[in-house]
């Protein structure tokens, strides 16, 4: 088994109908990296996160994300 964590930061913005909708998740190098990424898309967006996911690609097996950073308007469904 070889766990990898993957750290990522997504924005999110208003469709012309107002509704949320994802922009395409940006992967980073470490925990901060996306963290920074996420407050830069905060600044322009509706809404960002940044969470990191470890698993093992292999087998498709990833414990749940831990949320490390969200300002704005992000859906209450991402990660409960």
């Amino acid at each position: 088994m070889s766990n990898i964590t993957y750290y990522v930061a997504m924005g999110f913005e208003r469709d012309e109908a107002g509704d949320i909708v994802a922009l395409e998740p940006i992967e980073s190098q470490s925990s901060s990296a996306a963290v920074a990424r996420a407050r830069s898309l905060a600044a322009t967006k509706a809404g960002a996160i940044a969470f990191s996911r470890t698993g093992d690609p292999n087998v498709g097996e990833f414990a749940d994300a831990v949320v490390l950073f969200k300002a704005g308007d992000v859906p209450a469904d991402v990660f409960g």
